[in-house]
């Protein structure tokens, strides 16, 4: 487990893309039927591409959890994300949560979008994160089906009270599923008052004033002497995307909230905080364990 011995030392924090595009969320599934995605217009090959264009002028690389569905479609993007030299990792193939598959499904899912992922990139897949962070007490047989599948690490778990996922209990940095098993990362929280609150991205990110959300990651690289893991997504820096009818209001606040600050609010982050991929950071320089 990483971990800084000296207080006054800039951690290395980890920055990581979940890409895919705004019609795969999740919470817009009972409104968007996944035979009408290829009819949508897409944006997530665009999106990734500012993102990439964003990392360059600040001269950082990052992981970016892709899904086996855009990399089905945008070959030239994975590569492109590969060339740049950042990290390729899985998403899983088409954003369906763990909770709604059996191991069958989901040992078949994570193996095909590995074995899609490393042939378009050219390159070792090393990491996972799902849908949803949908790796809960009732689905912690995914990481040994992870393992079998040759990831070294998981980035699944929300350490965190949520009305969708988290596992308010587990450990808040990364730890190993079982002796010598697979390296869980959770996403980052800050402990106040004897609770986790989430400052690892997302839509936390776009609610919370910036001035929080800097306070909250310093005090985890100082105070707990952590990297933090850091998490968004393309759609998030789109504030043009089509518009979904229909939903509710909490689906839309938390869908639509200040998208048109998060692309100023992340070069904030980027500059104020050092960055690298999630394998250099938690695996070492050459992907070793830690």
């Amino acid at each position: 487990m990483p971990k800084s011995t000296d207080n006054n030392t800039t951690a290395i924090n980890a920055m990581t893309v979940d890409v895919e595009d705004y019609f795969q969320v999740s919470a817009f599934e009972p409104h968007i039927d996944r035979g009408d995605w290829d009819r949508l217009p897409c944006r997530v090959e665009h999106n990734t591409n500012r993102i990439l264009e964003l990392f360059a002028e600040h001269g950082l690389q990052a992981t970016f959890f892709t899904l086996g569905w855009v990399a089905e479609r945008y070959p030239q993007l994975v590569r492109q994300i590969v060339d740049s030299g950042h990290e390729l990792a899985s998403h899983g193939f088409s954003h369906v949560r763990v909770t709604q598959q059996t191991p069958e499904d989901f040992r078949q899912d994570v193996s095909r979008t590995k074995g899609l992922l490393e042939d378009t990139g050219g390159c070792a897949v090393r990491g996972y994160r799902a849908a949803s962070y949908s790796i809960v007490t009732d689905t912690l047989w995914a990481h040994d089906l992870l393992q079998e599948a040759g990831y070294r690490y998981s980035s699944s778990v929300y350490p965190i009270h949520h009305d969708l996922y988290g596992i308010p209990g587990a450990p808040r940095f990364s730890y190993h599923h079982r002796d010598g098993g697979l390296l869980e990362i959770p996403i980052t929280t800050v402990s106040l008052l004897r609770r986790n609150l989430p400052c690892g991205g997302g839509g936390y990110f776009r609610l919370l004033p910036y001035r929080i959300s800097r306070w909250a990651m310093k005090r985890v690289n100082h105070k707990d002497g952590q990297p933090c893991v850091f998490y968004f997504h393309p759609w998030e820096i789109d504030p043009d995307q089509p518009r979904q009818a229909g939903i509710s209001r909490k689906t839309r606040f938390r869908h639509y909230l200040n998208l048109e600050r998060m692309q100023a609010r992340l070069t904030r982050l980027l500059g104020d905080f050092r960055w690298d991929r999630m394998d250099r950071v938690f695996l070492g320089q050459e992907g070793g364990v830690p």
